[in-house]
């Protein structure tokens, strides 16, 4: 194979439609747009989803959902993850040192997502009920965040 051989294949291309090149082409005089209104004119445009006055379907159409603003800023803590900490006082900055969480969090919550043995102390840190229950089942404690 040589580089100056290389062509498309067959019906890979074909020719771009010219528009309001006479009769012959089948698209002209008005080439295609019709006759008269904003559509048809040079210039004429409007908004995505307008309507011409009608209520928008957009806008017609209730809202739906819910997004949580905190979403962002809270990070997800296995059980299992806590036994790597070894620190006395488990809260989110020892969870940061760690790299558990990212440096950016401001808040953290403790799910049930593994086993732990040892009893740890929880300070300022959301807990699952489940995760609670492992805690304390271990001997540890968690004080309220």
């Amino acid at each position: 194979m040589k580089l100056n051989t290389i062509k498309p294949g067959d019906g890979a291309k074909h020719a771009k439609r010219r528009v309001g090149r006479g009769i012959g082409s089948g698209l002209g005089k008005t080439a295609g747009r019709g006759h008269k209104g904003q559509k048809s004119r040079a210039g004429g445009f409007h908004k995505v989803g307008f309507e011409g006055g009608q209520m928008p379907l957009q806008r017609r159409l209730p809202k739906r959902g819910f997004k949580s603003l905190t979403a962002e800023d809270t990070a997800q803590v296995r059980l299992g993850e806590l036994a790597k900490i070894d620190a006395e006082t488990i809260d989110l900055l020892a969870l940061k040192a760690s790299g558990l969480v990212p440096v950016s969090v401001r808040q953290a919550k403790i799910f049930l997502s593994g086993t732990i043995e040892k009893a740890v102390k929880i300070s300022g840190i959301k807990v699952t009920k489940g995760a609670l229950a492992a805690i304390q089942a271990a001997g540890g404690s968690v004080a309220d965040a």
